[in-house]
């Protein structure tokens, strides 16, 4: 069963196939199936044209997964990865030429 664990918008900077990326879907997602549990750091880079703009495009997604092991899913283990999370991202954006402006939420956090 595949659950966000977290996402969060942020503000961000970069361009994806021609497209200028102004927002960041940022992510925990876990993943459990047969005795095992994985997790990922996943973002989505979208255009985010105005404050309303909140389509997200799946062109400008990226995941790595930072976790599996036999088990299931750990609210304390799920905290810990947490605190990975934004250097992961950061990671994988400069990868693809992008920047997540992490002190410029757009929404409330979620979690699952």
């Amino acid at each position: 069963m595949v659950i966000n664990v977290y996402e969060q918008y942020f503000k961000a900077e970069g361009t994806f196939n021609g497209v200028e990326r102004k927002g960041a879907l940022v992510m925990l997602i876990s993943d459990s199936e047969a005795g095992n549990i994985s997790y990922k750091a996943a973002v989505s880079f979208f255009p985010h044209r105005n404050e309303e703009d909140y389509a997200v495009s799946y062109d400008a997604y990226f995941e790595k997964e930072i976790y599996h092991a036999p088990g299931r899913r750990s609210k304390k283990r799920e905290e810990e990865l947490l605190t990975e999370v934004p250097s992961i991202i950061d990671e994988i954006a400069e990868e693809n030429k992008f920047k997540v402006l992490w002190d410029e939420p757009l929404r409330e956090e979620r979690r699952g």
